[in-house]
């Protein structure tokens, strides 16, 4: 399905302005003011499960109050627990609250319990959530009601209704499969039925199903060739195992009615991601993950959610529920090792990247994403030979390779085996000319070295001109110019990429030696203090303090370097 624009999705959602907001002033006086405020605090830092613990205990005292109800709502649901927001939700319809939210867990548990006629009953009065919810919730229904063309109507409805036509032909093209009709799906899938829908995972699997299911195994094959090379993960792999050996694959994508609504929540949740607030988005994915507790995919899209929002712990549970024998489950384990990390648990996520290699030692992205935790722990000869381990699993040269040979390339260049980090570099940008990270670093590295300026200078301004806001390139183009001699046109580049990165100790270091050299020594001791105090590496810092106390010329003759030299006018 296309990207839709965030306006035209917010009105075909009917989302509201802004998350529940907590309970008003008032409430202090209640009596409770410690489990208030307890619970504003875990909302505010999206601490689900304290949430959920200290709005249960204010509404104890308070079983009324529309904000507590609709944050605990909220608590409650992004913690998967629904049939605890269930209980709520019918206390503020009760109430005759309007809460979006809450029409969406009640209309969950009606559709949990397949009772399609309440929700189709439901969605133009009590229930609505936005008019695409709405109404690819009722086509639904009316499937489950068995009534197929009333279904179809609706789903046609729903495209003009919201104006998001990808979406309502995506679930209609689902709902004609799963009825048998697959001529008519594949009409869809391919495009002929109106607005073509862009290839998803799910949608190749889907689309690749019909094609199967009416003997075009070779047209399967070639949808998933354009659309995901050869790089295959291994569901997809299996799916062409199962084409070439001239299978008919089952359509499984949908197997049921309850698992189309599912991908209701689910596809909405996956247009929601980065447009809406992550706690709003996880609401989606939890329903969906209600609806079909085997959504690998909504699992995986909720674990993002929750990291994401820093809940590291609920994120490292929701990866877990991913079984060792699904196709996801590589992704799940990268998915916990990396929450371990950012939750400051480097050697824990380490030894699930070091098990999983072993368990999926065919898959390169598995000793890739080991070796950048290798590399981020700074334990540089490991992480050579996880990248080593993703190099030999290639089978030919692909652009999206550059990324490893650089990253084996900064791990070789930090074990000051140079000649082989320069290799890796070149071999990236064979890969992807002109790529502005790696002309960078290889740039800078030259100019370290103090080799191969001229070059150097060539692959950083390359650099700048592809990323000109980028604070590390203008400060390697200012450097390499403080190389050439040329100090006053660096300074003017020092000056920009410490405005850009003005806490960087490397910048400011950088920008107090251009100012030294061109005689503005009151300031280049005010930018060796300011690197000073953002805390350098110790061999830096010590650098930095020398030349505070007897300049920079004397601290290059006492390392023996050759002294500041102004370039002639031909440079």
């Amino acid at each position: 399905m296309p990207l839709l624009r965030p306006l035209c999705l917010s009105l075909a959602l009917g989302l509201t302005a802004s998350l529940p907001q907590t309970a008003g002033a008032e409430t202090l006086g209640s009596g409770f003011a410690g489990s208030y405020l307890a619970a504003r605090h875990a909302s505010y830092n999206s601490d689900y499960t304290a949430a959920a613990d200290y709005y249960t205990r204010a509404l104890a005292r308070d079983r009324n109050n529309p904000a507590l109800q609709e944050n605990a709502l909220l608590a409650f649901t992004g913690l998967g627990r629904i049939d605890a927001a269930v209980t709520i939700a019918r206390q503020m319809r009760e109430l005759g609250l309007d809460s979006q939210m809450a029409s969406m867990v009640l209309m969950a548990e009606l559709l949990g319990d397949a009772r399609y006629r309440d929700v189709i009953d439901g969605v133009s009065d009590e229930l609505s959530v936005g008019p695409l919810v709405d109404g690819l919730v009722k086509a639904w229904s009316l499937m489950g009601e068995g009534e197929a063309e009333a279904a179809m109507a609706e789903f046609d409805a729903a495209a003009e209704t919201t104006g998001l036509d990808a979406f309502a032909l995506y679930h209609k093209a689902l709902a004609l499969a799963l009825a048998g009709d697959f001529e008519k799906a594949e009409v869809i899938f391919s495009g002929a039925a109106g607005a073509p829908l862009r290839l998803t995972r799910r949608g190749a699997f889907a689309h690749a199903q019909v094609l199967s299911q009416l003997d075009r195994n070779s047209a399967a094959l070639e949808l998933i060739e354009v659309g995901f090379g050869s790089d295959l993960d291994p569901g997809l792999e299996k799916l062409v195992e199962q084409l070439e050996a001239g299978e008919t694959v089952p359509f499984t994508q949908v197997r049921s009615v309850r698992d189309g609504l599912a991908e209701v929540f689910y596809t909405v949740a996956g247009a929601l991601e980065g447009e809406a607030a992550d706690s709003y988005t996880l609401l989606y994915t939890r329903i969906a993950e209600y609806l079909r507790p085997d959504h690998v995919d909504a699992i995986l899209l909720s674990a993002n959610l929750l990291e994401s929002q820093g809940q590291y712990e609920l994120a490292t549970k929701a990866y877990n529920r991913v079984s060792s024998d699904d196709a996801g489950f590589h992704v799940a384990e990268i998915g916990r090792a990396d929450a371990l990390r950012r939750s400051g648990r480097a050697d824990e996520a380490i030894e699930v990247l070091q098990q999983l290699a072993e368990a999926r030692g065919n898959l390169p992205i598995v000793h890739v994403t080991l070796g950048d935790a290798l590399r981020g722990e700074e334990r540089y000869d490991e992480a050579s030979k996880a990248y080593d381990a993703a190099i030999a699993l290639f089978e030919g040269d692909e652009a999206g390779q550059w990324i490893v040979y650089y990253a084996r390339g900064i791990t070789h260049e930090r074990e000051k085996r140079w000649e082989l980090a320069e290799a890796d570099f070149r071999k990236a940008l064979e890969l992807n000319p002109g790529q502005p990270q790696v002309l960078n670093y290889l740039g800078y590295s030259f100019v370290e070295m103090q080799t191969n300026l001229d070059e150097a200078l060539e692959m950083i301004e390359e650099a700048v001109a592809a990323e000109p806001g980028s604070g590390y390139i203008i400060d390697s183009l200012g450097w390499v110019l403080y190389r050439f001699g040329q100090y006053e046109e660096a300074v003017i580049h020092l000056e920009r990429a410490a405005e850009l990165m003005a806490v960087d100790p490397i910048v400011n270091d950088h920008l107090g030696d251009a100012y030294w050299a061109v005689g503005r020594r009151i300031e280049a001791r005010f930018q060796w203090h300011r690197a000073l105090s953002f805390e350098p590496e110790p061999e830096e810092a010590e650098r930095i303090r020398r030349k505070l106390e007897v300049g920079l010329d004397a601290v290059l003759a006492e390392e023996g370097a050759e002294p500041l030299s102004v370039a002639n006018e031909d440079g």
